[in-house]
């Protein structure tokens, strides 16, 4: 929780520097419970996606930084991102990226996030 917290608050439109593995894996995990729990409130409450939508909407700009940030502690720019329109490779190899450690000590983007 606190991973989905510190993207949230602490770096809502925050495109420099890197994130570890964990933090965005952590963070896209808490995005999802919380988007069935939103999906299952809407269904409860009879407003029909409209809590989901409103989520999924306060999530578009945390959810690019941190994926940018990610991108960068494997020492590719935001741009890369790109590569996943490219049908089925560019999605595998994006997931490829995502998974991947980071660049151990001091890249292009900053100092790597385990040391600190």
């Amino acid at each position: 929780m606190e991973w989905f917290l510190k993207v949230v608050k602490d770096n809502y439109a925050n495109f420099k520097g890197r994130a570890r593995r964990k933090e965005y894996w952590m963070f896209g995990l808490f995005s999802i419970l919380f988007s069935i729990a939103a999906i299952i409130v809407d269904f409860i409450v009879g407003t029909y996606f409209v809590i989901y939508m409103l989520y999924m909407l306060a999530l578009i700009i945390p959810s690019l930084a941190v994926l940018v940030r990610r991108l960068h502690d494997v020492g590719k720019s935001g741009g890369w991102f790109f590569i996943s329109l490219i049908p089925l490779i560019g999605g595998i190899w994006l997931l490829v990226l995502l998974c991947t450690d980071g660049n151990p000590g001091e890249n292009n983007y900053g100092p790597s996030p385990k040391a600190a």
